[in-house]
């Protein structure tokens, strides 16, 4: 059972060296995600309601006035809706003890000097989507999928107006996660992979699209 719908916003800038992307570090102890680092975000509220537009129905539209409002308030940077571009949308395994539908959208970056939310976060950072990968592999920044996957899907941008056109492009991807069972190490599967539920692995049983989360060492298969 799902308990609602959340927005995640992939707040993107140039530097000399090529794209960076806003993370910020959940407090330690305490919360959803704790110690992870993660794009700004939350809950959509009931005051984040909105009506369908041209190219989003209710769900959407509110999920990105959701994503605007969080980044606000988790980062002083004030976006308008229609700087958001859609990304994807992540739905977690039905093991997950808290089950949120989430929007994924990216925008630039507008101008201004990070504000954190104590309550939120503890810290922030702009780097590559490579250097946060490092991170990860080091076991010095812990990632969540959505997040490990994302970063990996910007590996091959290289400033944000590629960024945002490959998004405005694309149609954004709905994940639905599901976890092999008895698998060591964890594998997670989304569709089209043929091991996903309900796939018919005999047609085409060599067939990838999956994370396999070998302690820090992650590797993401897709083959389509």
């Amino acid at each position: 059972m799902l308990h609602g719908t959340a927005a995640t916003v992939v707040l993107l800038r140039d530097a000399p060296a090529g794209l960076q992307v806003l993370l910020l570090e959940r407090p330690r102890h305490r919360g959803s995600f704790a110690g992870a680092w993660v794009f700004p975000g939350g809950v959509v509220d009931p005051s984040d309601a909105a009506e369908p537009t041209e190219n989003d129905d209710a769900e959407v539209a509110a999920a990105r006035r959701a994503g605007v409002r969080e980044t606000a308030e988790e980062t002083g940077l004030v976006l308008a809706p229609e700087e958001l571009a859609r990304l994807s949308c992540w739905v977690p395994p039905p093991e997950a003890p808290r089950r949120w539908k989430t929007e994924f959208f990216v925008a630039a970056a507008p101008a201004g000097n990070i504000r954190l939310s104590p309550e939120e976060h503890v810290d922030a950072v702009w780097l590559s989507p490579a250097e946060a990968l490092r991170r990860s592999t080091e076991g010095t920044m812990d990632l969540v999928p959505p997040t490990w996957v994302t970063l990996h899907g910007l590996l091959d941008r290289k400033n944000v107006a590629e960024a945002l056109a490959g998004a405005a492009a694309a149609v954004p991807e709905t994940y639905v996660t599901r976890q092999l069972p008895g698998q060591v190490p964890p594998v997670m599967v989304w569709q089209g992979d043929a091991e996903y539920p309900g796939a018919d692995a005999a047609a085409e049983p060599f067939r990838r699209h999956r994370l396999i989360r070998d302690g820090t060492a992650w590797t993401y298969q897709r083959t389509f």
